[in-house]
């Protein structure tokens, strides 16, 4: 896996945290200094917490789970959505309704209603609907497909959360941490890092920032992914030349049941029949 270097950070503007007044003291271990009443994050800091991050991302994705990115704050939507949507993990950055996780399957049914529109624009049912009826469940459609289009194939909680910004994502990394859901983030220097379980310090308004970060975590995933893959394929060979192995070995074992035994000689038979028993004699009394 490709470790992340300090100068890719450092050009992408992730050192440069919000304004002093406004940070959180528990941050205080990942501030290199103070310049021009701004915080700057340690960047050494954060190339070890990226590393560790994407390593244990890319676990996850090995194991087949999945992580649910969310990024609802404008500057990180699309790259999140461009990003992800690549490597077929599920992503929200419209906004997040409440009880996502906690109230995950009245979520499922509002997913399935979606599905179950399409269906009804497959088999014919919208010719029988009014045209005010059409428009009303279009519209529905829409909605859900904008709020819940890309959680579609989410059929369980993920694995673990990934966050831009945990000011503003608030709800969704306390409803993870509800559930022991890990949580993955971005985090800034007006932000405690102690609420999530991967903190990585860095500037979550820098689109260049959010970027490189989100690039070197969607590679591990895919790494992870791909490493599934060739095991499973590898698996699937070994299971295969098993099962070429044990016929030859069952129809050897009934080749030789099937060989009639080795029937002993007849005259070896009779001359044993035929050799007397010796008759034992009473020992002579000693006159």
């Amino acid at each position: 896996m490709l470790q992340t270097s300090f100068n890719e950070l450092l050009d992408a503007g992730a050192h440069f945290g919000h304004l002093t007044r406004k940070w959180d003291p528990n941050f205080a271990p990942y501030i290199f200094m103070e310049r021009n009443g701004i915080h700057i994050i340690d960047l050494h800091k954060t190339v070890v917490k990226l590393d560790e991050a994407a390593a244990a991302m890319k676990q996850i994705a090995k194991s087949g789970r999945k992580i649910l990115f969310i990024a609802t704050k404008k500057q990180a939507k699309d790259i999140v959505a461009e990003r992800i949507k690549a490597i077929n993990m599920p992503y929200v950055t419209e906004r997040w309704s409440g009880g996502m996780l906690t109230n995950f399957p009245t979520i499922r049914k509002a997913v399935k209603k979606m599905s179950s529109i399409d269906k009804m624009a497959t088999d014919g049912t919208f010719a029988h609907l009014s045209k005010r009826e059409k428009l009303q469940i279009q519209r529905q459609r829409a909605k859900l497909e904008k709020n819940l289009g890309s959680i579609a194939d989410l059929t369980r909680l993920p694995a673990a959360l990934f966050v831009v910004d945990i000011q503003k994502e608030k709800i969704a990394v306390h409803e993870a941490k509800k559930l022991n859901i890990p949580v993955f983030a971005i985090v800034d220097t007006n932000s405690n890092p102690n609420l999530v379980d991967f903190a990585i310090p860095a500037n979550d308004d820098a689109a260049k920032s959010i970027d490189l970060i989100i690039g070197v975590l969607a590679d591990a995933l895919k790494e992870g992914v791909s490493e599934r893959k060739a095991e499973k394929e590898k698996d699937a060979a070994a299971k295969e030349k098993k099962s070429e192995k044990r016929p030859a070995q069952t129809e050897a074992k009934k080749s030789s049941a099937r060989k009639p035994a080795s029937k002993p000689n007849k005259e070896a038979v009779s001359e044993k029949k035929e050799e007397p028993k010796e008759e034992k004699k009473p020992a002579e009394k000693a006159e």
